[in-house]
């Protein structure tokens, strides 16, 4: 496992709160299965602490099988969302997930412009695990020249931040490869890039974040875990992000947010390895342990 960063807050305390718990915001379409999108985002939060909100973009029926249809919801009605929530309550942090079309990748900065947030964790949701297109092909380019530059972080897997570089640019084989891409990706103006390598191949999992220090410098993390197996991946990139903001929303700073929701997202896997949820198992991806840490532990025979 990665060795904890030595400003780790185990404890941070909540950004600008009185009376009041930490706020996280998920801006991001529905999973009725419960393993992805808002409902992993909204466990996510609760389990690490930060009480969570949300900004609807479309209706997803899918399962553990995949994705099989997306209802679109009308940008007039999101933009009331935003406003709903953003006019009412001190948001500390926000992320997005699957945001679909154009018009809604350019209304969610436009809303964040008119009322900032202090962080935006961005994941780059664009095709699902089975093959499911869950962002139009004209709104990548508004996702590298408007979304990206507002990121705190940006949390793409291998073949997304080839994606983001470019339509030709393939995918990171190894760590030296995922450390270019994140560099990469945050001189075109994200705050900090997590490249991650579960979609590698292997017995450890590498996780390589490029931080923008301000100053024109580029600083690197390089985080290894062993792999899980299990079948049981469905919204593990929903459920990482999210953990990240939840750190973040809670008060840490970035690199140990990012650790503590490796952390979390390994013990999520791990506890739901042996999950079978599906009426069909085979070909099934169920979903992560989203509340591992608040189960009782069972008391031994």
């Amino acid at each position: 496992m990665s060795t904890a960063p030595t400003n780790t807050v185990p404890n941070p305390t909540p950004l600008n709160t009185v009376n009041r718990p930490p706020i996280a915001l998920t801006i991001a379409g529905t999973d009725p299965s419960g393993g992805a999108g808002i409902h992993a985002d909204l466990k996510s939060f609760a389990a690490r602490g930060a009480y969570g909100t949300s900004v609807i973009t479309a209706l997803v029926a899918q399962n553990t099988h995949g994705v099989s249809r997306v209802y679109g919801i009308d940008a007039d009605f999101v933009a009331d969302q935003f406003d709903s929530v953003l006019g009412d309550m001190p948001v500390d942090a926000a992320k997005t997930g699957m945001l679909g079309t154009r018009e809604l990748v350019d209304l969610t900065v436009d809303k964040l412009a008119e009322t900032p947030v202090p962080h935006l964790v961005v994941d780059p949701v664009m095709v699902s695990t089975s093959g499911h297109r869950l962002l139009d092909a004209d709104a990548i380019g508004a996702v590298r020249a408007r979304l990206l530059p507002v990121a705190s972080v940006i949390t793409p897997n291998l073949p997304e931040a080839a994606l983001l570089l470019g339509d030709d640019v393939a995918e990171a084989r190894d760590e030296s490869q995922m450390t270019a891409q994140a560099r990469e990706l945050v001189a075109r103006g994200a705050g900090a890039a997590l490249v991650k390598g579960g979609h590698g191949t292997g017995g450890t999992v590498f996780d390589v974040l490029a931080v923008a220090d301000g100053h024109g410098a580029t600083s690197v993390h390089v985080y290894t875990h062993p792999r899980v197996a299990s079948a049981n991946t469905h919204g593990t990139g929903c459920t990482l992000s999210a953990a990240i903001t939840a750190e973040l929303a809670r008060g840490a700073q970035l690199e140990p947010a990012v650790f503590e929701g490796l952390e979390y997202l390994g013990r999520a896997l791990a506890a739901a390895a042996g999950w079978n949820l599906s009426l069909d198992p085979a070909g099934a991806h169920g979903p992560v342990d989203h509340l591992v840490d608040l189960r009782p532990v069972r008391a031994r025979a």
